[in-house]
């Protein structure tokens, strides 16, 4: 009887954290701009990153902590992987996992990187991280590397 009850234990706790996994969903940046244009009364925090780099890496979590420091105010901090699509169940999938990043996750859907650089900010090179900040009509691109009182900072500033 106890094996039993442990083993249905077991099992729930095993499906509950399935279901709690994080998802990564592929986005346009026609869909990633209506999303913003449907949140007017929310600010969005958007960071372009990739698994293979290192500095966006290492500033991850400091979106992780904004979004749960001020998760009582209308912000959004939106996660958008440009690795290839390909990677999506290979590397991104899994890195998000080990990770345990809990911000909404997206994977780039787009074909041509110079035509969504264009289009995310002209002043964009490509180079990554890079993030985007939007409140209402304001919008500021910044293309470095954050440390959490910079990336404070900068949100403040909306």
């Amino acid at each position: 009887m106890k094996i039993k009850s442990l083993l249905y234990i077991f099992l729930f706790v095993l499906l509950s954290a399935s279901a709690y996994s994080q998802n990564v969903k592929l986005i346009t940046i026609d869909q990633l701009n209506e999303r913003i244009k449907t949140g007017k009364d929310t600010t969005y925090v958007v960071n372009f990153w990739a698994t293979w780099c290192a500095p966006c890496i290492k500033e991850l979590p400091h979106f992780e902590k904004l979004q749960a420091e001020y998760k009582s105010e209308k912000l959004a901090v939106l996660l958008v992987s440009v690795d290839f699509k390909s990677k999506l169940n290979s590397n991104v999938i899994p890195f998000v996992k080990r990770k345990n990043l809990k911000n909404e996750v997206f994977l780039l859907n787009e074909s041509s990187p110079q035509e969504y650089i264009d289009r995310i900010d002209p002043s964009w090179s490509g180079s990554i991280p890079a993030t985007l900040f939007i409140k209402g009509n304001t919008r500021k691109f910044v293309e470095s590397e954050f440390t959490y009182e910079q990336l404070l900072t900068e949100y403040k500033k909306l």
